[in-house]
């Protein structure tokens, strides 16, 4: 059973150990350096700005996922699972969790790399629609990028005055 939660900054050296695994899984295709090599200290700046959820699993951090929401925009980042861990659903877990949580969020958006078959199929089951693709972003990376909007109760009909 898998177990989403704010994480602390006693998780922050699992997540990374978890980031670098996830991400080391595309140093062949891709440079990645800047999703395997981060640091605590980076980390922790980050965590400033953002809201991070873990993923636990018998007690150890098998996922993160970070997130913020500028004006209605849930932006989401690193979708990190143990590939030890993945195909299990705790990356759908972890987005599910903060669809949840980004109550004040209209769009939820997010990217990944474009030669990346299983995580744009995860994105796409979830509901999230291709939106844009970038080409030589990030270290030159090919990136497509998924939005999932939500929708907005219908309003109740007007009645003509006379």
């Amino acid at each position: 059973m898998v177990h989403i939660r704010p994480a602390t900054e006693a998780d922050f050296p699992a997540l990374l150990q978890v980031q670098q695994a996830a991400f080391g899984e595309y140093a062949n295709l891709y440079t990645v350096s800047g999703w395997t090599t981060e640091t605590i200290k980076s980390l922790k700046e980050d965590a400033k700005e953002k809201h991070i959820f873990v993923a636990e699993a018998e007690g150890a951090v098998v996922g993160s996922v970070r997130f913020w929401t500028v004006a209605g925009v849930c932006i989401i980042r690193l979708l990190s699972v143990n590939p030890t861990n993945q195909g299990q659903g705790v990356g759908k877990a972890l987005i599910r969790e903060i669809e949840q949580t980004a109550t004040g969020a209209h769009k939820f958006y997010a990217c990944t790399m474009l030669q990346t078959a299983r995580n744009i199929h995860l994105f796409m089951s979830l509901g999230y629609k291709a939106e844009t693709i970038l080409p030589d972003h990030y270290d030159h990376l090919d990136l497509i990028c998924f939005a999932k909007y939500l929708r907005k109760p219908s309003a109740e009909p007007r009645s003509a005055e006379c």
